[in-house]
């Protein structure tokens, strides 16, 4: 009875004093809708502090079922760390008395969970909780940090190469960032969550709530017998059918770096999206929510080392994608990026769903999919011309990596990648092509032009063999330098939806 009287004040607890989504069921339109309760009006369905008055029954509860500890408990936290020292006495009760220590674990700590869940994801979701105009806030993703996709490469210090820029060349292997042996990946213990403090001012609660949660989770399920009961009541509640906990599972299988197990929970909430016929959703939400699961998708199969897929639902993102009219500029918090050390490549972030961030990650994530290829000891002018493309951005962020670049085209002898002149249009790269053509620059072969491998055979047969060609190159690479000037963004955007056939092909 009395688990059925804190389900109902659950329900309270979504409809109480925010507007739209119902916790019991995702598949109720979230616009201004409130969610009224069988048998009761709309005023009295909605209750002032709804997981404070749900504290207060549990502790009538408590009383009445004769649980041990603080009659009135003082918050969930308190509740959280009384239960888990119950847990340490729990495997050597026997009869009723384990029978109901249990019972006061698996309720207790259930409501914590659900009730630090719903606070996270009011925060990273907050339009499932909220009216059409909280839309504005958007949904925030956690997905894999990309901070050190352009410097974590193994720095061996070498000969200085192109002295006319004074540059110094890393010389290294590139270690790879993931693995296909989830085990290998973490369980989760330790692992950070960065977030932009500006853009989330809440960060603090909101990753405190998820810690929460996560630990009632792990108490729920380290005994068999509190996972037979808490399985029951959700089976009960249907908790399936929550799309708010079905967002905070997978972000909890991420974080604990499940990878293969968060596809398959992902793929769920997708079908738990689904709009029901004649459902409208609030403009751009439908979108919003398709993006961030695709994108989430995406950072799973990259820490699974399948390059290929990831790039696929990137690119089906970005196609969706309108970039933004101005390139943002850099926040203090992303200039102070550079100075701080290299990070072992399995922490997490929390990214707005917004064209402004979602683009450049993408970008970001295609560049750390094609690296791994492009630096193997096995020659892939296309991978390697995909990597300069996509290292424009956040320039010069990436400079150490593309000069890896170019030192791998001095050992070839010879670079082909005729997208050059449509997408590259950073003066530092320009400068430094056009340098590889001299004789200082070593003389390289660059076949930049598009058809220009046929131009060459052609002129093989005349005097002058490559007069045209390198007219040709240096009229090309004057048209360039008066590019440099677009919006980077617009280029690179353009660059994956129209290549999007070539750039999937090029990973296996």
């Amino acid at each position: 009875m009395f688990v059925s009287v804190i389900f109902l004040f659950l329900l309270f607890s979504a409809s109480g004093s925010k507007e739209g989504g119902s916790l019991k069921s995702p598949s109720v339109s979230r616009g201004s809708q409130r969610y009224v309760i069988d048998g009761l009006s709309e005023k009295s369905s909605v209750v002032a502090e709804p997981w404070e008055r749900l504290l207060d029954i549990l502790a009538v509860v408590g009383v009445r079922c004769e649980w041990q500890g603080d009659k009135g408990q003082r918050s969930y936290v308190d509740m959280l760390q009384r239960v888990k020292e119950l847990c340490r006495y729990l495997p050597g009760l026997e009869g009723d008395t384990r029978s109901r220590c249990c019972s006061q674990v698996v309720i207790c700590a259930a409501l914590v969970l659900f009730r630090s869940a719903f606070l996270y994801v009011s925060a990273v979701q907050p339009a499932l909780f909220q009216a059409v105009n909280a839309l504005s806030s958007g949904p925030w993703i956690l997905v894999e940090d990309l901070s050190s996709v352009y410097n974590d490469v193994e720095v061996e210090r070498g000969a200085v190469k192109h002295a006319h820029k004074k540059r110094k060349l890393a010389d290294g292997r590139e270690k790879t960032m993931s693995s296909d042996d989830e085990e290998g990946l973490g369980k989760g213990r330790g692992r950070h969550i960065l977030v932009n403090k500006t853009e989330m001012p809440s960060w603090s609660e909101t990753l405190e709530s998820f810690r929460t949660a996560r630990e009632s989770w792990d108490l729920l399920h380290s005994h068999d017998g509190l996972e037979t009961e808490f399985k029951k009541i959700c089976a009960s509640w249907k908790t399936d059918s929550w799309l708010w906990f079905r967002i905070f599972l997978s972000d909890m299988i991420i974080y604990q770096g499940q990878y293969r197990k968060a596809l398959s929970s992902l793929h769920q909430m997708a079908a738990v999206q689904q709009p029901q016929p004649g459902q409208q959703s609030p403009s751009g939400q439908t979108s919003l929510e398709h993006h961030r699961a695709l994108i989430q998708q995406a950072s799973c199969h990259y820490a699974l080392g399948e390059y290929r897929m990831a790039c696929e639902k990137l690119l089906d993102v970005v196609s969706g994608l309108v970039p933004p009219n101005h390139e943002s500029t850099k926040t203090p918090e992303d200039q102070g990026r550079v100075k701080t050390k290299t990070r072992k490549g399995n922490d997490l972030r929390l990214l707005p769903c917004t064209s402004k961030a979602v683009l450049p990650f993408c970008l970001q994530l295609m560049l750390a999919c094609f690296k791994l290829r492009a630096f193997t000891d096995n020659r892939d002018d296309l991978s390697l011309g995909h990597v300069v493309v996509l290292l424009q951005y956040d320039w010069p962020q990436g400079e150490m990596l593309f000069l890896k670049a170019v030192d791998k085209i001095c050992q070839q002898g010879s670079f082909q990648y005729e997208n050059f002149f449509n997408y590259v249009t950073n003066i530092d790269m320009l400068e430094e092509f056009a340098y590889l053509r001299t004789p200082e620059g070593g003389r390289i072969q660059l076949e930049l032009l598009p058809n220009q491998g046929m131009l060459i055979k052609h002129h093989t047969v005349t005097r002058g063999i490559t007069k045209g060609v390198k007219e040709d190159f240096r009229l090309a690479m004057e048209r360039q330098v008066s590019r440099c000037g677009e919006n980077l963004l617009n280029v690179l955007h353009r660059f994956c939806i129209n290549e999007k056939i070539i750039i999937i092909q090029s990973l296996p």
